[in-house]
Parts: structure tokens; sequence; C-alpha cells
């Protein structure tokens, strides 16, 4: 499942959802090289993983309070969330071998 997250519904779409099923959140812009390269990356990982996970993602262009919130210092800047709370995270384009091996470990 893949879910575009605001400001707004950032607590509702993130923080209580990953309370039953862990949340990918992509923090991304679109004037960023390295957030274009990861996005169908995690696209593919989101629909392999169905069920097991959520992704969404945030514009931090258009949500800075969700962004600023958690933290985020560069991009792409991708947060895992599982019982309300941010359980590890990874900054900049990585291969999906790697990906898929960190979130073996964590979900």
């Amino acid at each position: 499942m893949e879910i575009d997250v605001t400001d707004a519904n950032f607590q509702r779409e993130v923080i209580e959802k990953s309370k039953t099923t862990p949340v990918l959140v992509d923090f991304w812009a679109s004037w960023c090289g390295p957030c274009m390269m990861l996005k169908p990356t995690l696209e593919k990982i989101a629909k392999e993983y169905e069920g097991k996970l959520i992704l969404a993602k945030a514009s931090t262009d258009k949500n800075p309070t969700a962004a600023s919130k958690f933290g985020v210092m560069s991009i792409p800047s991708v947060k895992l969330f599982k019982g309300g709370k941010i359980v590890d995270e990874f900054v900049g384009a990585q291969p999906e071998a790697t990906i898929k091996r960190w979130l073996n470990q964590k979900l």
C-alpha cells in the first residue's frame, strides 16, 4: 500500500497506522535527483511487501512541518515507523537489495 502524506494527516496516516502496520516514510522533493532515483525502488518494494508495510511519501517542499519535526536534514530521508515511533532510518538513494536487507531486519 502506498499513500501520500501531508502535515495535516501525518499523525493519522503514519503515527496511528504504524501502531498496527509498519510505515516506511520517504521524505523527498521533486527537485532532488537521488529522490527521483529512489522512488521507483521504494514503490517496487512496497508492492512486494504488500500487507507487511505501508509506504508513505512526504514532499518536504509541501510538508515542511513533518520534515522538521522528524529531523530531516537531507533528502531522500527514509524513516521506518513502528508503534508510533521511528525505529530506524537511512539517508540517500540505496540499492534495492540493501533496502530489503535493512527492512527484513526491522520487520
